[in-house]
C-alpha cells in the first residue's frame, strides 16, 4: 500500500460556540495502492479537506495512524513527508517565472543547476508549457497556472500527489478539459493520488475509486460503477447523480448458501408489480421493508401502456440529444426519466400516459 489511513478521527474545539467539541473525521479507516488514484467526494463540511490535510501533515490527527510508503508518519512534518500538494489557488510565486515555479523543489533540495534545468525542460514538455518558460504567472491562463503548480508537484517524485479542489477556480470548460489532463498526466507518470472534490462528475472522470464521506464518515469505498450503480446506501444513491426511489417490501429470498452472493430476492413494490433481483443473502429478510434505487436514464418508457408502473407525464424537456421527463406515478415525488435520440424515438407531451419498466440488472435494492 502507498497510504494507508488506521482509525483516523479529527475533533477541532469550536471557540464561537463554547468550546463545543466537533468530530471532523469519524474513525476513517482505508488503503490507497500504489499508483491509483483515489477521490473524496462529498459536500461540504463532511471531512475530505481535512483528511487530506492529515494525510499531508497540515493536520494531525486527534487518533489513529496515517502510513505512507510502509512508514507510520504521525509526528513527520510535511516538509519531510514524501508527498506533494497542488492547491486550489495554485500558490505559484508571481516574481518567478515558469521555469524557476517549476523547478523551485529542486532547487530547495541543492539539486545542481544543470540537473534541474534538464528536469524542468522534460516536465514542462509533458505538461505542454514548453514554450512558456521565460513568462511570468500573470502572463498565463488558469489552465496554463493549472499545469505550472501540476508540473512542481510532480518534479519532486514524490510517493503521493495530493489535489485540494484543485479545478475549483476554472470554468466550467476548461475545468473538463483539465480533469482529463490531470488523469492523464496522472497515468503517464504512476504517482499514487489522492483528489478532493465536491463535483461528482470529476471524481467519476479521474478516479480508480471514489471515497464518499459524510459528517466525517466514509459512507463507501468503490469503483466509479459501484458508487454509481451499487450505490451501499440511500445517502450515497441520493449525491451521485439523480435517482428514483421506489418503496416496497421483500416476498422471498432464495438461494445457495454455498454462494450468498448469488440470492433472488423478490421485490414486491408499492403500485407496481413484483420483480426479483439479484442480492446478497444477509442484507434482505422475507417481509422486510427496502427500496430500490433506480437511475432515470434505465427507465423504459411505452406510450402504448404496460410496464411495472403506469403514469402521466407532467414536464418534458428538451436538450438536444436527449429529453427529460417527469412523471406522475401518484408517489409523493414525481418519477424522472431520460430517454435519448428523441429523433428516433419520439417525443412524450405533458399529459400523456406511459407504462414504465425497468431491468433488474439496471436496479439496485437497499434494506
Amino acid at each position: 500500500m502507498s497510504v494507508k489511513l488506521v482509525e483516523i478521527t479529527k475533533v477541532f474545539t469550536d471557540q464561537s460556540n463554547a468550546g463545543k467539541k466537533v468530530v471532523a473525521v469519524n474513525n476513517a479507516s482505508m488503503e490507497v495502492a500504489e499508483g491509483e488514484f483515489v477521490s473524496f467526494l462529498g459536500p461540504s463540511g463532511c471531512g475530505k479537506t481535512t483528511t487530506l490535510r492529515i494525510i499531508s501533515g497540515f493536520e494531525y490527527p486527534t487518533k489513529g495512524e496515517v502510513w505512507i510508503a510502509e512508514k507510520m508518519v504521525n509526528d513527520i512534518p510535511p516538509n519531510k513527508r514524501d508527498t506533494s500538494m497542488v492547491f486550489q489557488s495554485y500558490a505559484i510565486f508571481p516574481h518567478l517565472s515558469v521555469a524557476q515555479n517549476v523547478g523551485f523543489g529542486l532547487e530547495l533540495k541543492g539539486k545542481p543547476k544543470s540537473v534541474i534545468r534538464e528536469e524542468v525542460e522534460k516536465i514542462m514538455v509533458v505538461m505542454n508549457l514548453q514554450d512558456l518558460g521565460r513568462r511570468r504567472p500573470d502572463q498565463l491562463s488558469g489552465g496554463q497556472q493549472q499545469r505550472v503548480a501540476l508540473a512542481r508537484a510532480i518534479i519532486n517524485k514524490p510517493s503521493v500527489l495530493l489535489f485540494d479542489e484543485p479545478l475549483s477556480n476554472l470554468d466550467a470548460k476548461l475545468r473538463e478539459q483539465m480533469r482529463l489532463e490531470i488523469r492523464r498526466i496522472q497515468q503517464s507518470f504512476g504517482i499514487t493520488s489522492i483528489y478532493v472534490t465536491h463535483d461528482q462528475a470529476e471524481a467519476m472522470t479521474v478516479s480508480d475509486r471514489i471515497v464518499v464521506m459524510n459528517g466525517g464518515d466514509i459512507m463507501q469505498i468503490g469503483t466509479p460503477f459501484q458508487i454509481y450503480s451499487r450505490p451501499a446506501n440511500r445517502f450515497v444513491a441520493d449525491f451521485i447523480g439523480r435517482v428514483n426511489f421506489f418503496a416496497g417490501r421483500v416476498v422471498s429470498v432464495a438461494g445457495s448458501q454455498e454462494d450468498s452472493s448469488k440470492w433472488d430476492v423478490e421485490i414486491e413494490l408499492e403500485g407496481g408489480g413484483r420483480k426479483t433481483f439479484a442480492a446478497r443473502s444477509g442484507d434482505f429478510k422475507s417481509g422486510q421493508e427496502a427500496a430500490l434505487v433506480v437511475r432515470p436514464e434505465s427507465l423504459r418508457l411505452n406510450s402504448a401502456g404496460g410496464g411495472i408502473f403506469t403514469g402521466k407525464v407532467t414536464k418534458s424537456v428538451y436538450l438536444g440529444q436527449l429529453v427529460e421527463y417527469e412523471i406522475d406515478c401518484g408517489g409523493d415525488k414525481p418519477v424522472l426519466a431520460v430517454t435519448y435520440d428523441p429523433a428516433d424515438q419520439g417525443f412524450l407531451n405533458p399529459g400523456d400516459t406511459v407504462g414504465l419498466d425497468f431491468s433488474a440488472p439496471a436496479s439496485h435494492i437497499l434494506p
